[in-house]
């Protein structure tokens, strides 16, 4: 910003040339418009309101970080006594900070200027600039390019500033001069630490894959079918961008993994939104901590939003019910106006106490209904967290077990396997049939326990839903 500021002055007319001086609180008041020694003077914020109060001469004072000292009534008066006298004598007050709060009583002088951050071009000569650096700093050697990871390392660094562009750049290029996609997954970690600082949401490119999930046939050929589009393809740029799914259905039945697989299948990052950090006592802040997340997310695109259990966020919250409504308007605002690639997968249990205005058609492009496994389901739902524990499928009679599992989740499924684990081993026997069955007995689904809240469920998903199966 100042480097902007000093060219525009050093480029004006002879006749219209205005000095330029920096503040720091460390610093005083220096003049950086033309070489000069430094003089570090009226350091305090009160003195240099009153030098430039004084100063007869036109000039622009630019105060780095004075947000701090704009609660001081002192201070808020001198700024107003040079405001009103600008129209005799041409100062002008740049205030530069992460943070700006004008008070009431200054708005009326003011301007706001957000500055652009990189565009896709400016992207492109920063990571050029790097590669050149890397190889003045490594003669006889060159920066490897894949071109399709360039393209996305400059899709990724959007939504950042300048020096944070080049230092993200800098460091994929540097650690093995090269540009690929092994570079891709620390660029975005580092993105994501630079902008979640309010700790909302939770990143996670590692993403599962759909063959770890079993079933779900219909909702995986869906997500399938709008992968190209939500990716860019040009074949498919006529076609409008997939805004998200949600996903109803009985606990433990794979919901939430679902949510992760579809970021592993559309090959972006997964932000988790977690509402349980969003709310403050204060007024006021919890919206705001939600649009800070969710603008987050808008710089992150493409990626995969998920909202777990999204019910307990927007469906009341007993005395907050007005903060409840305001992050439901708020939430809803930006499904509607949002521009960006984000992709939101939200998940619930409880259907009853989701709001109308959210389960509309429109508001997600889709939503599925998440049943208890079929037995083929059941079947590939057995194999799968058998082998991932390193278990030979020819060793368990599977039909058996599909049979006896029914009415079971995918979650007591897995957990009935990690139990007749424990058994098996505490017996010093290897693990087989009879050690899972007798887990499987001892355990009393959700689907017996809460029968007539499944059952409930079902009816109403029924003829408003797609079934995942």
């Amino acid at each position: 910003m100042l480097e902007l500021l000093q060219s525009i002055t050093i480029s004006r007319a002879s006749q219209a040339y205005t000095p330029l001086f920096r503040w720091t609180i460390t610093d005083g008041l220096q003049r950086i418009d033309i070489s000069l020694e430094p003089q570090a003077i009226n350091a305090q914020p009160t003195d240099v309101l009153k030098h430039i109060r004084a100063v007869s001469k036109p000039g622009i004072y630019v105060l780095l970080d004075f947000h701090p000292f704009l609660d001081d009534p002192v201070h808020v008066r001198l700024l107003k006594d040079i405001c009103i006298r600008s129209a005799e004598i041409n100062r002008q007050i740049v205030l530069i900070s992460h943070t700006v709060k004008i008070p009431q009583e200054l708005e009326s002088f003011c301007a706001r200027f957000d500055m652009a951050l990189p565009s896709e071009s400016d992207r492109a000569t920063i990571v050029k600039q790097a590669a050149n650096e890397y190889a003045k700093d490594n003669p006889g050697t060159r920066v490897k390019v894949d071109p399709k990871a360039h393209e996305l390392l400059l899709q990724n660094l959007a939504g950042l500033t300048w020096a944070d562009t080049e230092r993200l750049a800098r460091n994929a290029i540097y650690q093995d001069g090269a540009i690929t996609h092994s570079d891709l997954p620390d660029v975005m970690q580092a993105k994501y630490e630079l902008l979640n600082r309010g700790g909302a949401l939770q990143f996670e490119y590692d993403t599962a894959r759909f063959k770890d999930v079993g079933g779900l046939t219909r909702l995986k050929a869906w997500l399938q079918q709008r992968r190209p589009v939500f990716r860019g393809d040009e074949s498919a740029a006529h076609l409008d961008t997939p805004k998200g799914i949600l996903l109803l259905g009985v606990q433990g039945c794979g919901k939430s993994l679902a949510a992760k697989a579809t970021a592993g299948i559309f090959g972006v990052p997964l932000l988790r939104l977690d509402f349980g950090t969003i709310y403050d006592k204060y007024h006021g802040e919890t919206e705001r901590k939600l649009r800070e997340s969710l603008k987050t997310a808008d710089v992150m695109s493409p990626c995969v939003l998920w909202i777990d259990e999204i019910e307990k966020g927007i469906a009341g919250r007993g005395g907050e019910t007005g903060t409840t409504q305001r992050v439901l308007g708020t939430f809803l605002t930006w499904m509607a106006e949002r521009r960006s690639k984000v992709f939101v997968v939200a998940t619930a249990n409880d259907i009853s106490t989701l709001p109308p205005e959210l389960v509309r058609k429109g508001r997600f492009d889709e939503i599925f209904f998440v049943d208890l496994p079929a037995d083929n389901v059941r079947t590939s739902i057995l194999a799968i967290h058998l082998a991932n524990r390193d278990q030979s499928l020819n060793n368990f009679d599977l039909d058996r077990l599909t049979t006896a599992t029914d009415g079971f989740s995918g979650a007591e499924i897995e957990q009935a396997i990690v139990s007749s684990l424990y058994a098996a081993h505490a017996q010093n026997e290897p693990l087989a049939t009879d050690h899972i069955l007798a887990e499987i007995n001892q355990t009393r689904p959700l689907s017996v326990v809460m029968s007539e809240r499944i059952a409930a469920m079902r009816d109403w998903a029924a003829g408003r839903t797609v079934a995942c199966d």
